[in-house]
């Protein structure tokens, strides 16, 4: 039989549970050398590579928890999962198991979305609470940014396979 626990000691047993969870995690991923997929994506870097420059606000939306991959900022504090794995996010951590515990309505999270990838604006805590007590998804208010499309190359420019644009361009009139 398991003893009561009030809600202080859940919110202990949460906690520790979440930092255990993110230590093995991360073991095993350092155990198959597979210990760069165990890290959050950085929001910026991933902006960079897909030449993302302008965006549109969606608003709000229900998302899919396991879509939210990366962070905007607090990549090192979270591993893939939003498991914590730094100690000073324990105070805030515990706050909001509690108030998920007694069933407090939380604010909406704050996303990015490049493609069908999620970033955390604001609300790391709520993801990671949210996750590690396995719900499938969360409240968001999300702005997409859009990355830049190629313009159309000039008639009878080189194409990538060095093909001309236009056949017609390539006939000569005698």
């Amino acid at each position: 039989m398991i003893p009561y626990m009030n809600l202080e000691e859940q919110v202990d047993s949460d906690f520790v549970g979440a930092r255990r969870r993110a230590l093995l995690r991360r073991v095993m991923a350092r155990f198959h050398k597979a210990h760069i997929h165990n890290r959050l994506l950085s929001f910026d870097e991933v902006r960079e590579a897909s030449l993302a420059d302008s965006w549109i606000y969606i608003g709000p939306k229900i998302v899919e928890v396991e879509k939210i991959v990366g962070s905007v900022g607090r990549q090192n504090d979270f591993d893939r999962s939003f498991l914590p794995i730094r100690a000073d996010v324990e105070a805030r951590w515990r706050r909001v198991d509690r108030a998920f515990r007694q069933i407090e309505d939380l604010p909406p999270v704050s996303l990015y979305k490049i493609g069908d990838a999620f970033f955390v604006l604001d609300g790391h805590h709520r993801v990671s609470v949210t996750r590690y007590h396995g719900v499938p998804t969360v409240e968001a208010v999300v702005t997409e940014f859009l990355p830049r499309t190629p313009s159309v190359p000039p008639a009878g420019a080189q194409t990538f396979t060095g093909e001309r644009t236009f056949e017609a361009q390539d006939r000569r009139v005698v």
